[in-house]
This record gives structure tokens, C-alpha cells and sequence, in this order.
């Protein structure tokens, strides 16, 4: 099988490459390397939800970045909220070990980073919210259960916050979130990006 970012330990060659990137107006530093999702720059995708995503109204608590690969929108996310605590898990070692570096090299402090399989080591349930960026190359069956597991993790009032592609599944999970949820809402559209948001109310 040839190994891809969703995987325990993919089977690489290092090639470590660092880079600047900007978001929020500020520019971040990134170490990056062979075996992990957009690898050159900040995916577009990435990019759409956090300029989408508002952290103004959540209630209190912490956030939690759903697979957070080298960790470019759980350390955007707590460059912007600084009072609040993001927690950034991911499946695949490496990438772990890369967002580590990355929130070291940028002196961010409010993070805590862990691995879990989709929820599997997730045992808070007093989150604010939960953003993510899919692995769409995992299959639906992962993608699902990312969506549908946020609900009974999240305070009344939290939100989910996913950014999907049209073309890889975007209107049949925005379904899933309404089933889910009761509510999902496309907050914006760019370039076939979906960024689709539910907010848990107190009848779940």
C-alpha cells in the first residue's frame, strides 16, 4: 500500500523544508517534510476556513483542531484566541512531531498536541469548537465519523467548522451535519470550497 498523510508512521524520505506564511497579518514559520498534506504552503482549504471562521460568539472553552497535520489552523486559531486552549491531534506521528516544532518555533503556548485516530484519544467533551480539514484521501467513512463524533464533544453553543471541497463530498456531508446537528449552514463559498458550520444546540 503506498503510504499517504493519513498514516500512523508514513514510510518517507525526509526532505525537512521551512517556510513563512501569513495569516491573521502575522507571519508564521513552518517546518514541513515528505509524508504530510500540503507540504509547500498553507492549502487553500485551510486558508478559506480560517478567514471564514468567526471565534467572537463561541461560549467558553477550548478548541480542538481535527487533524491538525503540521498544525497551521490550530496555531492560527490560538495566535487569534489566546485566552482560549487549542488541542491539535492528529493520526500521523510525523506530522505531530512537526506541529510541535512548529508551535515552538512560533513561541505559540496555548496548545496541547496529541495523537488520535478521529476522536478514538479525544476525551473532552467541553469544547468551543472544533474546525477541521478533513483527509478526504481517508474515505468517507473517516470523514463521517469526524463529522457525526463532534456533537457529543461540544458545550451548547459550540460549533463545527468544515471545510470540504464541492467536488469531494461537500453537499452529501452538509446532509450529515443537518441530520447531525439539526442545523449546518454554508458560512462561505470559494473556488468549489465549502466551509459548512453547525452549532450545537441544548436539544442534543
Amino acid at each position: 500500500m503506498t503510504n499517504y498523510y493519513y498514516t500512523h508512521n508514513p514510510d518517507i524520505v525526509h526532505d525537512e523544508k521551512q517556510w513563512n506564511f501569513e495569516i491573521f497579518n502575522h507571519s508564521f514559520k513552518f517546518t514541513t517534510d515528505n509524508g504530510v498534506f500540503s507540504k509547500r504552503t498553507v492549502d487553500y482549504g485551510s486558508r478559506t476556513l480560517l478567514a471564514a471562521f468567526d471565534p467572537t460568539d463561541l461560549p467558553a472553552g477550548p478548541m480542538l483542531d481535527l487533524g491538525t497535520g503540521y498544525g497551521p489552523i490550530g496555531m492560527a486559531l490560538a495566535y487569534q484566541s489566546p485566552e482560549r486552549t487549542v488541542d491539535m491531534v492528529d493520526v500521523n506521528e510525523l506530522a505531530l512531531s512537526l506541529a510541535r516544532k512548529n508551535v515552538a518555533l512560533n513561541q505559540i503556548t496555548n496548545t496541547n498536541i496529541f495523537t488520535s485516530d478521529v476522536y478514538q484519544q479525544v476525551t473532552a467533551t467541553n469544547y468551543a469548537a472544533i474546525v477541521t480539514n478533513p483527509p478526504v484521501r481517508a474515505g468517507k467513512a473517516v470523514v463521517d465519523a469526524m463529522l457525526t463524533g463532534a456533537v457529543s464533544r461540544l458545550v451548547v453553543g459550540g460549533t463545527l467548522t468544515v471545510v470540504l471541497q464541492k467536488k469531494q463530498g461537500a453537499p452529501s456531508a452538509k446532509k450529515l451535519m443537518q441530520t447531525t446537528f439539526g442545523n449546518c449552514q454554508v458560512i462561505k463559498k470559494d473556488k468549489g470550497y465549502y466551509i459548512l458550520q453547525s452549532v450545537k444546540s441544548c436539544g442534543e
